[in-house]
């Protein structure tokens, strides 16, 4: 057979259900051998960025891979950004390039670039086939990479003539394993902090949301009390309606949930990657007893300076600790503080929670009414921009993986393209995304790839005519912003004419009877409301004055 047919044998082999991306002229062989497959379906995208999104979207639901493939040249560089956003969010996800003649690659050549080495800094590990026979270890070695802890995007390159050689090898069957729990001395070292600690608190990341942690988690927080913040990446690790939920942290300015890190004697840092909330922000006189827990050992950074490191797996882990209290039963933990600032927290998500203004509406309140649109298993996409801060501080789940933010590289351009990929993995799910004015129209163009598989998926845009976020932040550290102001297009019109439906709403009061229609509509639906960003500005000056409890 043929060496790109041997790679879609090994890819099945793999398990790989979904390739997203645009084709070209040096992977057409690769193309003619996938057509073929009865087990990994290829969605045409209409941009590289597009496919590499939907990719990372459906390897964050699923914890399996999602394929992302470009051509040479531009088809490749067009992939980075959705590549490096996976990378760093954690998702498993396979690159899939073209390349040109190997005959050709050591001199000045057509669309010829190092490939290889332009993914290296956004990949965990990348390679350019130059042996067909090679195919069934490349393979098995890049979706191991991909999906073991910490998970991440691999990439492989395939030239067009090795695309084209013989080979008589087959795929190796894949054998998989679990990471062990953490050493005995380790869980005795915990324990014992646990142990001394009267007001420990739970800083949960984004290791909290894969391998069966979530539920661990839970069995810890309600046999200890103990309060769980979540970064932006974590939500639903533990059920918003838990008294343990704390809700989450991530902003650049002290929020109330800060305050019962401040207050607590105890941080136990679970799945917690530093590129999620840098720890001079919570940790700034570096004198916090911190426990490490993680897939991996910590990032090194002076904040950051754990006493106790648990490398393993984060759900075995919990088990070990959970063991051990039920066998310590004078343990217990002063949660006092932590419930009064989770009521605190409460009382202002749900501030507008009957705002009736007409013309720009709120941004707490559109929130407070999509908290009550969505069923729990519903999913919720936000893209990058100012109303990122507001749904990571304001939205609140109930189950891992139905709020998805991109919080390590931060992208604009997400949402789409992720609620797409979100709707294959889950078509009986209501599927949401937000995004900003300026963020949706960066791939805007894949408005007809929903339209052509008919995805059920609603996007909600945040219209305020100007990257707000950017104007934000300009204001807080200046006073006053830069230019930052664009037009948009008719809205109606640009839905009608990629066969979506469209909603426009500027009244608060009936913005959640809108949106139930929007969401409850078969095929793609686009709703726009004028926000009030100027609640921007007074939620900044109300962190700033955040320093103890009411």
């Amino acid at each position: 057979m043929k060496a790109a047919e041997l790679l879609v044998k090994c890819l099945e082999e793999e398990g790989i259900e979904y390739i997203f991306g645009v084709p070209g002229e040096e992977n057409a062989d690769f193309m003619l051998a996938l057509s073929k497959s009865r087990k990994i379906k290829f969605v045409l995208t209409r941009h590289e960025q597009g496919a590499a999104f939907m990719a990372e979207v459906y390897g964050r639901l699923t914890g399996n891979p999602g394929g992302c493939l470009g051509t040479l040249g531009p088809g490749a560089s067009n992939l980075i950004t959705g590549v490096a956003d996976a990378n760093m969010d954690r998702a498993p996800i396979l690159v899939i390039t073209g390349q040109g003649s190997t005959e050709r690659l050591h001199k000045e050549s057509h669309q010829v670039m190092d490939v290889v080495g332009m993914f290296k800094p956004v990949t965990k590990w990348g390679v350019s086939i130059r042996n067909a026979d090679t195919i069934p270890e490349i393979v098995r070695k890049a979706i191991r990479l991909a999906r073991q802890e910490k998970p991440g995007a691999v990439h492989i390159e395939l030239p067009e003539d090795i695309a084209s050689q013989e080979t008589n090898e087959i795929p190796i069957v894949p054998r998989r394993f679990r990471i062990g729990a953490p050493s005995e001395p380790q869980v005795v070292q915990a324990f014992k902090l646990l142990k001394e600690a009267k007001s420990p608190i739970v800083l949960a990341g984004n290791g909290c949301i894969r391998k069966r942690a979530s539920q661990s988690l839970r069995n810890f927080c309600e046999l200890t009390g103990i309060g769980v913040i979540s970064t932006f990446m974590a939500k639903g690790c533990v059920d918003v309606d838990s008294s343990y939920c704390l809700y989450t942290i991530g902003l650049g300015a002290k929020d109330i949930p800060n305050l019962a890190l401040d207050q607590a004697d105890l941080v136990i840092a679970l799945g917690f990657d530093m590129v999620e909330y840098q720890p001079r922000i919570w940790n700034p006189n570096r004198d916090k007893r911190i426990i490490h827990a993680d897939f991996e050992a910590g990032e090194i950074d002076q904040y950051f300076h754990p006493e106790v490191e648990l490398v393993g797996d984060l759900s075995l882990m919990l088990d070990q600790l959970c063991t051990r209290i039920k066998e310590t039963p004078e343990i217990a933990f002063d949660s006092s503080n932590q419930s009064r600032i989770r009521q605190r927290m409460y009382e202002e998500l749900k501030e507008y929670a009957e705002d009736e203004t007409v013309g720009k509406i709120k941004p707490q309140k559109v929130i407070w009414d999509v908290g009550e649109a969505m069923a729990p298993e519903d999913i919720l996409l936000s893209d990058v921009g100012a109303h990122k801060m507001w749904i990571a501080r304001h939205y609140h789940c109930h189950e891992p993986n139905t709020c998805l933010i991109p919080n390590g590289y931060c992208s604009m351009g997400f949402a789409l393209p992720g609620a797409i990929a979100a709707s294959l993995v889950h078509p009986n799910r209501n599927i949401l995304a937000i995004a900003g004015d300026g963020g949706f129209l960066m791939n805007v163009q894949e408005m007809e790839t929903a339209r052509r598989l008919r995805s059920n998926i609603t996007v909600l845009i945040w219209e305020d005519n100007a990257y707000g976020l950017i104007s934000w932040k300009q204001e807080n550290m200046f006073g006053h912003h830069t230019d930052l102001g664009f037009d948009n297009p008719d809205w109606e019109h640009l839905a009608k004419s990629f066969g979506w439906n469209s909603h426009l709403c500027d009244d608060s009061k009936h913005f959640k009877n809108i949106l139930l229609k929007a969401i409850g509509e078969k095929g793609p639906s686009l709703m726009v409301i004028p926000i009030d960003y100027n609640e921007n500005r007074l939620l900044s000056k109300k962190l700033g004055e955040i320093s103890q409890i009411i």
